[in-house]
């Protein structure tokens, strides 16, 4: 199914532009602007649905996943190490993406798809606004208002009075845990339909900028890829200060789980793998069974990246400027919201499109990722893989739990 979906985006990437250029050459100027409001039909129908799962999503997987942590309890020194390197490893790749946009601005190549007078202006964001950002007067507005930080922080509260009652909760989270995998086969429904989007996306765009647009993806693309081998590169030299030369035992002891990784763009796909590779590396399996299943939902580096990258993209095309402080309230909201729907497909996407409001950003801007994503999914799911990987080797050495390599 996974391939089959695959496969179907990469035809729609191959096709959407000469569809688009098809009509650019057959039609006139009214009938273009009849053609660009169709497609943008597509893609908006397609924009809602992703927008209709995030809050009940976030609720349901996060909740439960913290009311199931028990077990962090008795292993306080363990998680403390855990959390903290997840922390750490997640605001510097964020910090990292940051960095590499704003050196390349590859979203000034693309040009906003409105004029110039109509462009949004960047929201003030200050810190009272933060904090009515954070603290919910209504949980059901909240989630009306895909304020995804007030959910957050709710889910948190109350998978933690769940968690605290134990047995007498347990009912209770069984429910919200199976909504939650009814959600995520409707995602899985809504992202079946990405192809249809990708197509309507960058044939309206070649519909209404020209081949032109193409060589600003192409630059966004590689842009994405040098910052993630620029963040690759600091890992390998953060995991060679803590094990030394079995840095290199480590990346070719995962390799196989992290091909599977890129091509597949799942993480859960190269999870087993992952497992199996850390303890023939020497992780102790009581290490590696708490350090990887935490690690997917905290510690998601490449779709970390991705967020930062992909928001100031957006602001690049519609040519808005952030200013520093607003660029370190998005790292700290990133932190936040980026742990909510960790491990579901097309997560950062759907982060994206949470954040997009706090900052003034329009919503339309996603349309730009769409028609790329799968591209881009691919180096950030190897990167979580890689990330998720280390940091059982750093949590193990840490606790004197790295044995010499059994195979």
């Amino acid at each position: 199914m996974k391939s089959r979906l695959t496969w179907f985006v990469i035809a729609a990437m191959v096709a959407g532009p000469l569809f688009g250029l098809l009509l650019q050459r057959l039609l006139d100027p009214p009938s273009v602007a009849a053609a660009t409001d169709i497609l943008a039909l597509i893609t908006t129908a397609f924009l809602r649905l992703i927008k209709m799962i995030i809050s009940p999503l976030v609720f349901c997987t996060l909740t439960a996943g913290i009311a199931r942590m028990e077990g962090v309890a008795s292993i306080a020194r363990v998680g403390a190490r855990t959390i903290g390197w997840f922390l750490l490893a997640t605001m510097l790749a964020m910090a990292a993406g940051l960095a590499m946009v704003q050196l390349f601005k590859p979203g000034l190549g693309m040009l906003p798809p409105v004029s110039a007078a109509a462009l949004p202006v960047a929201a003030k964001f200050q810190l009272k606004d933060m904090l009515e950002h954070i603290i919910p007067s209504s949980v059901v507005q909240a989630m009306a208002n895909n304020e995804i930080l007030q959910v957050v922080v709710f889910s948190l509260l109350f998978g933690t009075a769940a968690a605290s009652l134990g047995a007498k909760a347990a009912g209770c989270i069984d429910v919200i845990e199976q909504i939650g995998q009814v959600i995520l086969r409707m995602t899985r429904y809504i992202m079946a339909l990405a192809p249809l989007a990708i197509f309507a996306a960058l044939a309206s765009s070649v519909l209404t900028q020209g081949l032109g647009v193409l060589g600003a993806y192409a630059k966004f693309i590689a842009v994405f890829y040098l910052a993630l081998l620029i963040w690759w590169s600091l890992l390998a030299a953060g995991l060679y200060a803590a094990v030394g030369r079995r840095t290199t035992e480590l990346l070719r002891a995962v390799k196989a789980p992290l091909l599977l990784a890129f091509s597949t763009a799942s993480s859960e796909a190269a999870y087993p793998q992952t497992l199996q590779s850390l303890e023939e590396f020497g992780v102790s399996p009581r290490i590696a069974a708490f350090v990887l299943p935490l690690g997917y939902s905290f510690n998601l580096q490449g779709s970390a990246l991705y967020c930062t990258f992909g928001i100031l993209f957006i602001a690049q095309i519609y040519r808005i400027d952030l200013s520093f402080a607003q660029q370190v309230s998005l790292l700290l909201i990133l932190m936040v919201t980026s742990k909510g729907i960790a491990g579901v497909p097309r997560a950062a996407l759907m982060v994206v499109a949470a954040s997009l409001s706090y900052f003034g950003l329009p919503e339309q801007g996603l349309v730009f990722l769409v028609a790329v994503d799968h591209l881009l999914d691919m180096g950030r799911t190897a990167t979580n893989v890689i990330g998720n990987a280390g940091a059982a080797a750093l949590v193990a050495k840490w606790e004197g739990e790295l044995r010499e390599s059994v195979v």
